[in-house]
């Protein structure tokens, strides 16, 4: 077989139509639309009197027109444009873009799920809330907490709800005056320090050591009487295990503080390790990152936050109670010292469904090897691109994700960011670059354990080429990539500074082909 050329050796011919094959150039839908048309006829209503007295519309809307087989090639070519799970390994680090089984889809669907109202009455709802009851057990029992808050709809919900539910333990001590400073460590997620300002803490930044931990001596410096709570990972975002958790814990503890984790990297450790008997009060759990709920798309997703004994009785309304034979909701705090209402209603049903459904095809052993099966296939990674590309902990054992540097390409004319582009020409999505921060241009991958190890073994294989073209000086083939994508290389600063969030049409330019 003859060897393929350098795709920057080979100019391709320009296409009218814009077309590539069967890669079709879509345009704006406002570019081939025409106000004259329609994919529906309906006729005029007879004796049809308005009722908007005199405000009917008097001008056009402008909106653009298509028949039906135009929109459905529309969507469909769009459609076609999108990265997907179902299309190829999403390797984004501290994401978890794991494969989302079909049979939880099937169950979402069921009438009694798909089609259920927040507003029906309890005794038409049973079955749903009885769901939501064994979800709640699971989630407790597989984190070793008191209770489980179902309502937040995504992570930093579930983050504000854990940091809201400290704050009213700390406001019934009378402390809140006092106790206003939140830690959190350098390589935190975004979202921890800005859940802590937004309820009007202050963060006080801890830093981690050389081996990428967070050590006790530096959390015990931060520690006093101002302090209500620690935002901890754990597993953190260098895709380590903190393994003085226990001891971070008991300072925090006898410091008057709580400790808050991050449930994003849950999925390494399920049926493998309880947080809450590592002394965590509060952590978020985000199911499309752990159970396989579908992640992205603009939600609405699902959050819950459990929580040890000390935070159970704050813990936020509507909250499930046994009644007899039935459940209930408790809508109202009722002299409780919930922190009262976070959301309308009580979480996401689809989510709660797809979730259960995760857990109960697995069960607790399957749920421990699917955590096995993901640090198994980060550390196969580490250690097949160890020689390649370089790493701050390449020789230590990392957890479902594993973190590399920038260093192996330096003076090489070639980036992260160029690195990453180049991936997407090889049909795999990017890993997470340039986070966490202390780690200089970090690339960050995390397989899951939805990947075969023949998958795996394609992916080595690729990074491996493209760090090679790297170290053989082919810069040509990162500085402009991607060549093959519907796009290439874009201006993202000046789309991110300049955006254009409206069409205007283009005065004395002829219309694009409709194709």
């Amino acid at each position: 077989m003859n060897e393929q050329p350098r795709f920057f050796e080979k100019k391709l011919p320009r296409t009218f139509s814009g077309h590539h094959g069967l890669a079709h150039e879509t345009g704006l839908i406002f570019e081939h639309g025409r106000e004259d048309v329609s994919g529906v006829d309906i006729d005029p209503p007879k004796n049809f009197k308005p009722r908007l007295g005199g405000l009917e519309r008097q001008s056009p809307l402008g909106l653009p027109g298509l028949s039906e087989p135009e929109a459905l090639r529309h969507y469909v070519r769009l459609s076609k444009q999108n990265y997907a799970i179902d299309s190829g390994l999403y390797p984004l680090g501290s994401c978890t873009m794991k494969h989302n089984p079909r049979l939880n889809e099937k169950m979402a669907r069921l009438p009694g799920f798909a089609d259920i109202h927040p507003l029906q009455p309890l005794s038409t709802v049973q079955g749903a809330l009885e769901l939501m009851a064994q979800l709640a057990h699971w989630l407790t029992t597989l984190t070793g907490t008191e209770a489980v808050a179902l309502t937040p709809k995504a992570g930093a919900h579930g983050e504000m709800c854990g940091m809201m539910a400290i704050k009213a333990a700390i406001a019934a001590r009378g402390e809140a005056a006092t106790r206003k400073i939140v830690l959190a460590p350098e390589s935190a997620h975004g979202t921890n320090p800005a859940t802590a300002a937004a309820l009007g803490f202050s963060v006080r930044p801890i830093p981690a050591g050389a081996d990428g931990l967070v050590h006790p001596e530096a959390v015990a410096a931060a520690l006093g009487p101002d302090v209500a709570a620690i935002m901890l990972t754990n597993p953190n975002t260098c895709g380590l295990f903190e393994r003085d958790i226990v001891e971070i814990a008991r300072l925090v503890h006898e410091a008057g503080a709580y400790f808050y984790c991050d449930g994003a990297n849950f999925n390494a450790i399920v049926g493998k390790v309880r947080p809450g008997d590592l002394g965590v009060d509060a952590m978020h759990i985000n199911l499309h990152k752990t159970f396989s709920t579908p992640h992205g798309g603009g939600g609405p997703g699902a959050g819950p936050v459990v929580l040890s004994s000390r935070l159970a009785p704050f813990a936020p309304v509507p909250f499930l109670r046994r009644d007899g034979d039935s459940w209930a909701l408790v809508e109202e705090k009722e002299g409780s010292q919930s922190f009262g209402r976070m959301a309308a209603f009580h979480g996401q049903m689809g989510m709660f469904v797809r979730a259960l459904t995760y857990i109960l095809s697995h069960g607790g052993d399957g749920l421990a090897m699917a955590s096995e099966n993901a640090v198994l296939s980060a550390n196969y990674l580490r250690v097949c691109l160890k020689d390649v590309m370089s790493s701050p902990f390449a020789e230590r054992l990392c957890m479902h994700e594993v973190l590399f540097d920038d260093q192996w390409m330096k003076d090489s004319g070639v980036t992260v960011l160029d690195f990453a582009k180049a991936m997407i020409d090889e049909g795999i999505h990017p890993m997470t670059v340039y986070f966490p921060l202390v780690v200089h241009g970090a690339m960050l991958i995390e397989p899951t354990e939805s990947e075969s190890a023949a998958f795996l073994e394609m992916f080595v294989a690729t990074l491996r080429d493209l760090a090679f073209s790297v170290k053989n000086g082919e810069v040509e083939r990162f500085t402009g990539a991607p060549y093959y994508a519907p796009r290439t290389r874009l201006d993202e600063t000046g789309a991110a500074r300049k955006p254009v969030l409206t069409y205007k049409k283009p005065v004395g330019e002829r219309e694009p082909p409709v194709a």
